[in-house]
């Protein structure tokens, strides 16, 4: 058998591939293209392989084209935000990693990925430019800007003393610019106390502007936080970011332990100089900013797993507050539960009265893995297909009906037919288990994992050897 891949098998490999593949030769031209670049660029194979790279691309030039610069240096380019118009007019975004392609040590071509971020760019472009219109125009004293921070302290129902001691924690907290850092698993609240927090401040009647560092390529990130100038990066314009405006008010950085390391370090100069540059910019402008930010692990466990930085964990953890799992305030669910029944009474325009007392036992045994946010959107499922005006067992989601009177199949399964072995006994009582679940779920498989105590990933394979159809 040859040992090595022949120049099919690579040309096969590399169309299997979801990035975008381009290679030109010394000249620039292009040699090959995968069907992801020619979707990427919306243009087909044919039309590209053979051609120039500046005549597919005329919005480049030598000194802006990634595949150019690395065949003139013959140095490798990663992860280049680049911003083109096609030969059609296409505008497109895209990351690009390129490197040389060399023979005896010579560049002998150039080799460049690239993953396509123009609709991510888009919507984060749109979403600032909707922020600095929102908060570009300045405001009376007493008006409440649209869009802005709507929770209040009122707004955490429940009386329980973890929580009662936490929200006078914050409350003291708001009353200063520290900075703070919010955490707790998901599900429990953390943005709404991080408005309350800001509606409790100085700063009310200013900006509160949130972003989630895990919903924007980090590639991305940079640009949306600080803002740009024009050529800062090809097809950059004059753009403010966020820290702009969020000026004189709060900055709320959601799961800030997703932010890339190299960015942390930026943001720990701008806590320290209280000033901003925008990417590609010579000019420093002072910013007046509370940051909060908010994760789901404890600070310290991501400090330990390298996905915060030291210094910055040392400069945010001002004030750190840790919002409690629901099971651990089980005090506070039955006035949660009418909290959330009022709600979707007003919102979904019915009149339900409360919950059966076998539903009840039913919700109150529940672990809440999902917390608060599960709680909420089970009595919202659960409002929005019922009849009548109490809650019964029947109305619940399937999951939730693993109390200890889930129904069982075990008893049907524990006959021996001759020949059978323990093995062949296990793996049918096995295979009636799982399937009685899976069906009394709804065929759900992150249900039924939950139900049996198990990894989704190790039930999708028990399915499989089991001969049980998903």
């Amino acid at each position: 058998m040859t040992p090595y891949l022949t120049q099919q098998h690579m040309e096969v490999l590399l169309e299997l591939l979801h990035e975008g593949i381009q290679m030109v030769d010394p000249q620039g031209f292009i040699v090959f293209c995968n069907e992801a670049a020619a979707d990427l660029d919306s243009l087909k194979k044919e039309e590209v392989i053979g051609r120039h790279i500046l005549e597919i691309y005329p919005s480049l030039t030598e000194k802006s084209s990634t595949l150019l610069q690395v065949l003139k240096t013959g140095e490798p380019i990663t992860d280049h935000q680049q911003t083109f118009l096609n030969y059609k007019g296409s505008k497109i975004t895209t990351v690009n990693t390129t490197i040389p392609i060399l023979e005896k040590q010579q560049v002998v071509g150039a080799m460049e990925i690239s993953r396509d971020i123009t609709h991510v760019r888009e919507l984060s472009e749109q979403l600032v430019d909707l922020q600095k219109k929102i908060y570009g125009t300045p405001r009376k004293p007493t008006q409440q800007s649209k869009g802005t921070a709507k929770y209040t302290f009122e707004d955490m129902a429940g009386t329980s003393p973890t929580l009662a001691k936490l929200k006078q924690k914050a409350a003291k907290a708001a009353m200063t610019d520290s900075s703070v850092i919010v955490y707790g698993s998901t599900g429990t609240g953390k943005e709404l106390i991080v408005q309350a927090i800001h509606n409790t401040s100085q700063r009310k009647e200013k900006p509160f502007v949130a972003q989630n560092c895990a919903a924007i390529p980090a590639t991305l990130l940079e640009s949306i936080l600080f803002g740009t100038v024009k050529g800062s990066f090809t097809g950059a314009d004059h753009r403010p970011g966020l820290f702009e405006l969020a000026h004189q008010g709060t900055l709320f950085l959601d799961e800030i332990n997703s932010m890339p390391m190299e960015l942390q370090a930026k943001l720990l100069r701008v806590l320290e100089e209280k000033s901003i540059r925008r990417v590609g910019d010579i000019r420093t402008r002072e910013i007046d900013v509370r940051i909060i930010a908010a994760m789901n692990v404890d600070p310290f466990r991501a400090v330990q797993d390298k996905m915060l930085r030291e210094d910055l964990f040392y400069r945010l953890n001002v004030v750190s507050l840790r919002l409690p799992d629901l099971s651990e305030r089980m005090e506070d669910f039955s006035l949660l539960l009418k909290h959330f029944i009022d709600k979707f009474n007003r919102r979904l325009h019915k009149n339900v009265e409360g919950v059966s007392q076998e539903a009840f036992r039913i919700l109150r045994n529940h672990g809440w893995p999902g917390n608060i946010r599960e709680l909420e959107n089970i009595i919202e499922g659960t409002m929005n297909v019922m009849d009548g005006t109490m809650i019964g067992v029947d109305d619940l989601p399937y999951y939730l009906k693993k109390s200890p009177g889930f129904r069982s199949p075990l008893g049907a399964g524990t006959h021996i037919s001759p020949g059978d072995n323990l093995k062949t006994v296990m793996n049918r009582l096995e295979k009636q288990l799982v399937l009685e679940v899976y069906r009394q779920t709804g065929e759900n498989t992150t249900q039924t994992a939950r139900v049996l105590g198990m990894p989704r990933q190790t039930l999708q394979y028990r399915l499989e050897k089991l001969g049980i159809k998903v």
